[in-house]
């Protein structure tokens, strides 16, 4: 049994598939608190649903791209049993994780969006930096900025483990706080190996907070 805050059918808004329709399952509940989360609703509301139940109601929409997210959907063990269950079954499954919780019984079939908390965030010392060796080529490591002081750190990060070797490395800008275009321009300056991204459903639908 997994506690699930909602499953819905949009477009995929970040990430190397942005753009794509996709089947999003967001599961309840989070260890950490970063200042800037945008779905704090995820860390109580929820109900509880078992494996066949989560597949069935995937399968009524009509994609075979799902993205497991949260909250943090690792921190449920059974949210593992899940994915495996759905790579089973056919579906390409991307999972949004945090990153300190252990990548090492995730599916190698999965891809990992994995996310480093930068210094902004108020959470970077709860990384478990061990999962940067977990990262696969076809995984993404994504570093939301809030700052000329966090991107400096993440640009470090990503020179210091040569990240960009390992995975994709995607880099954000916090919404309101950085503007994308800046964090693009420092970026060019600093000839840095990593994509800029903005969050597409956040254009798409700029009032909607919930199932986008």
């Amino acid at each position: 049994m997994l506690t699930v805050n909602e499953i819905y059918y949009s477009i995929q808004g970040e990430g190397t598939r942005v753009g794509r329709p996709s089947v999003f399952v967001r599961l309840t509940g989070c260890p950490l608190r970063c200042v800037w989360c945008d779905t704090a609703y995820a860390f109580h509301e929820g109900t509880r649903r078992d494996i066949d139940e989560i597949v069935a109601a995937a399968e009524c929409h009509p994609s075979r791209l799902l993205c497991l997210t949260g909250g943090e959907p690792l921190a449920q063990p059974e949210a593992f049993a899940l994915v495996r269950r759905l790579l089973d079954d056919g579906w390409e499954v991307v999972v949004e994780t945090s990153g300190h919780v252990s990548l090492a019984q995730l599916d190698p079939r999965a891809v990992a969006v994995m996310d480093i908390k930068a210094p902004g965030s108020g959470e970077a010392d709860r990384m478990d930096w061990e999962n940067l060796e977990r990262l696969k080529r076809k995984d993404e490591a994504k570093l939301v900025l809030a700052g000329r002081a966090d991107y400096e750190w993440a640009r470090e990060i990503v020179r210091g483990k040569r990240l960009s070797e390992s995975c994709t490395v995607l880099f954000a800008a916090v919404h309101g706080q950085l503007e994308p275009g800046v964090l693009a321009r420092w970026v060019l300056e600093d000839g840095l190996p990593v994509r800029v991204q903005v969050q597409l459903h956040r254009i798409l639908w700029p009032e909607v907070e919930r199932g986008v």
